[in-house]
């Protein structure tokens, strides 16, 4: 094994770069502040308070946004102030989208991380300290991330039921899909139902919902159940990625799956023994 090379951390204005240098290498690639597979939506956004939001990102897999505000050196009230102002500003701009408030600076102090960490009881900020470490004649970014406490509140859904019609009107290929998962598993269970509300396509029957589809951009569709069963999470995880079907499992015990018309017919088979498999561990549990 050769010699390990320990890095020096040096500022990122002593290395000569300054904030647009940061901005630059997140905008290229922005999987380096560890949120996830993000996609760049605008830079320097102008708002409506006349300050400018860093970078706007994005998740495609819910839409969710991600206003990043990024400051070199220790983080300082206004600062913190901005990166809660622009994540309200957009928040009410795309109100029916989850927003995250992201803080990224080379130096979050212990009194400003307290008042963050307070923050981040009732607003989904996250903080990022960001260290430009340097080995030999190379440099690399370091982000770690120092909070990120915010828990969504489970709210009691307001159930706002619609008819299909609504449902042809808003999201014809949504409604196109739930028909079709419902021709190909009624054979198996014949109680099935759909359940339309105004923020999803129940398959349903007496006991409870099977899953449900969300509209998302033309021809998509947000496949959501829940799922809490460890046996049943790992048979679902390998079935997915035998089919390589993308997938999230998320805090909520949720899987969150993309799909349209396409992915579910190639793989039905893959589908509905997800769902005998979900089915049967149910019966098995209420048995025991």
């Amino acid at each position: 094994m050769g010699e390990i090379i320990i890095p020096e951390k040096i500022g990122i204005r002593a290395a000569g770069k300054d904030e647009y240098w940061l901005q630059d290498q997140i905008w290229q690639n922005p999987s380096i502040l560890t949120l996830g597979d993000l996609q760049t939506i605008s830079r320097e956004k102008k708002q409506s308070s006349g300050g400018k939001l860093d970078i706007l990102l994005k998740d495609p897999r819910d839409n969710s946004m991600y206003e990043i505000e990024i400051m070199l050196g220790e983080t300082d009230p206004s600062h913190i102030i901005r990166t809660i102002e622009y994540w309200d500003i957009e928040k009410r701009r795309w109100p029916t989208r989850q927003h995250y408030a992201i803080l990224v600076a080379e130096t979050i102090s212990r009194r400003f991380f307290n008042v963050v960490q307070l923050l981040s009881l009732s607003i989904p900020i996250k903080a990022l300290q960001v260290e430009l470490l340097k080995m030999g004649d190379q440099l690399a970014l370091n982000f770690v991330k120092v909070l990120d406490s915010y828990e969504e509140p489970e709210e009691q859904e307001t159930v706002d039921e619609v008819d299909e019609g609504y449902w042809a009107t808003h999201s014809p290929w949504t409604l196109e899909l739930a028909r079709y998962f419902l021709e190909k598993l009624r054979p198996l269970y014949p109680n099935l139902e759909l359940n339309c509300v105004r923020s999803y396509i129940a398959i349903w029957d007496t006991k409870r919902n099977i899953f449900g589809l969300h509209k998302r951009s033309k021809p998509k569709s947000l496949m959501i159940f829940n799922e809490r069963d460890i046996s049943s999470i790992e048979i679902i995880k390998e079935r997915f990625d035998q089919a390589n079907i993308a997938y999230d499992y998320n805090k909520y015990n949720e899987f969150v799956v993309y799909v349209d018309k396409t992915v579910v017919s190639n793989n039905i088979d893959i589908f509905i023994d997800i769902i005998k498999t979900r089915r049967k561990i149910e019966s098995e549990n209420e048995e025991s």
